[in-house]
C-alpha cells in the first residue's frame, strides 16, 4: 500500500482577500457579494453613508475583489 497526501492538508488557507466576488445585491447601505470559488456570501456595510452604494457602481454580476486595509501604506 502506498501513502498518498491528502489535498486538503496541502491547500493554503484562503483569505477573503484572495477570493474574487460577484455582486449579488445592494440592500440599502449593504453590498451583498458571493465568492466565485468558495460560494461564501458576504454582506458589506457601507462605511461612507454620505456616498451611497448604487446599482450603477455595483451592478448585479459585477466581478470585484476586496482589498486588505491593513496592507495599505500609512499616510
Amino acid at each position: 500500500m502506498g501513502i498518498r497526501a491528502s489535498n486538503h492538508c496541502m491547500e493554503k488557507t484562503m483569505s477573503v482577500f484572495d477570493e474574487k466576488y460577484r455582486v449579488v445585491a445592494i440592500e440599502g447601505d449593504r453590498l451583498v457579494i458571493r465568492g466565485v470559488s468558495s460560494g461564501d456570501v458576504l454582506t458589506i456595510v457601507n462605511p461612507e453613508p454620505e456616498n451611497p452604494l448604487t446599482h450603477v457602481d455595483y451592478p448585479v454580476g459585477k466581478l470585484i475583489a476586496l482589498t486588505d486595509p491593513s496592507a495599505a501604506p500609512l499616510n
